[in-house]
């Protein structure tokens, strides 16, 4: 059968249409999407504004028109952090359910680690034994563990890369002193949770799913996206180290710049730059030295293709910041 997937995050809107079939993995078969940012649609007090509301009802309305025109017997759609945390969240909800007649859900922060967990088990396999996977958004980072089909341990913590960059850097490069907070408020967030994930066990693969990280990746030596979903990319924590000072320096348009030369879309460095400060301090040494970094995600429960090689692990349990 033909399914749409509609998925309603800080930043992007994606509808994904694959057609499934028990015991095969879904292929996708259409993708549209677009850089709403939700998240930054927000009132003062954290309300969507109605430019947000507006927005978001005209493109659901769109990929509910699109969905139809390609065949989907049934669309399933759900939101993120933006609208799980807005105040008036349940009104827009209605509205989005009142004008396109789609039923929208929210998900958990727990439901969004723990899907992005199946999506990735159920590509590599029981062979890839226990798993670690990391996913950072607009406005979370997802953490999931274990050995299972379902994660031993899953969180949320509000260490977005969007939420960090407009909570926490204003100057434009970051200042030092804005950096120096921003590092400290990663790390007590993620000393909250830290102790349940390792509590899974040491990974014996660690896993990446998000845009986020395959910039990084990409930054630090990885395929680009035109090589193909089968090439091999993983994430270092060396390499990421070597590029931190570089990257801090840069401005946005120097970032830009750079994104251009190498290749990928400007917008990830430019705009996102908090991400690496959650990836430099939320990766503890203790849990994982590299990322294999994949496409897999919570609207792909089988991911579409492989994307990742195995990770090395690294016992040295010295800070990941320096």
């Amino acid at each position: 059968m033909r399914l749409g997937v509609l998925d309603v995050g800080s930043n992007t809107v994606h509808l994904l249409v694959v057609d499934a079939h028990r015991g095969a993995a879904p292929l996708p078969a259409y993708s549209h999407k677009t850089e709403l940012r939700l998240a930054e649609h927000l009132e003062k007090d954290g309300r969507i504004a109605q430019s947000g509301a507006d927005e978001l009802v005209s493109f659901i309305s769109e990929a509910a028109e699109l969905a139809e025109d390609k065949g989907c017997e049934s669309v399933l759609a759900f939101a993120t952090s933006a609208l799980r945390e807005a105040p008036n969240g349940e009104k827009v909800l209605d509205r989005v359910r009142e004008q396109t007649k789609l039923d929208l859900q929210v998900l958990t922060g727990q439901d969004e680690a723990r899907l992005t967990f199946l999506a990735v088990r159920r590509w590599f396999g029981w062979s890839s034994g226990r798993l670690a996977v990391f996913d950072i958004g607009g406005g979370s980072l997802e953490i999931a563990a274990g050995s299972d089909e379902e994660p031993t341990v899953a969180v949320s913590v509000p260490l977005g890369a969007g939420r960090l960059t407009r909570e926490s850097l204003t100057a434009d490069p970051p200042d030092k002193d804005e950096v120096r907070a921003l590092r400290k408020r990663i790390r007590v967030e993620m000393a909250a949770v830290a102790g349940d994930v390792l509590r899974a066990g040491k990974p014996q693969r660690a896993v990446a799913t998000s845009k986020t990280f395959r910039s990084l990746a990409r930054i630090c030596g990885a395929a680009p996206s035109d090589d193909g979903p089968y090439v091999p990319r993983s994430l270092d924590r060396d390499d990421l180290a070597e590029w931190m000072p570089k990257l801090i320096k840069m401005t946005a348009a120097e970032r830009a710049r750079a994104a251009r030369g190498l290749g990928r879309p400007v917008h990830p460095v430019g705009r996102r730059r908090a991400g690496r400060g959650c990836r430099d301090g939320s990766v503890r040494p203790d849990l994982a030295r590299g990322l294999s970094v994949g496409s897999a995600g919570r609207r792909d429960p089988v991911p579409s293709g492989p994307v990742a090689t195995p990770m090395t692990l690294d016992d040295n349990l010295e800070s990941v910041v320096r």
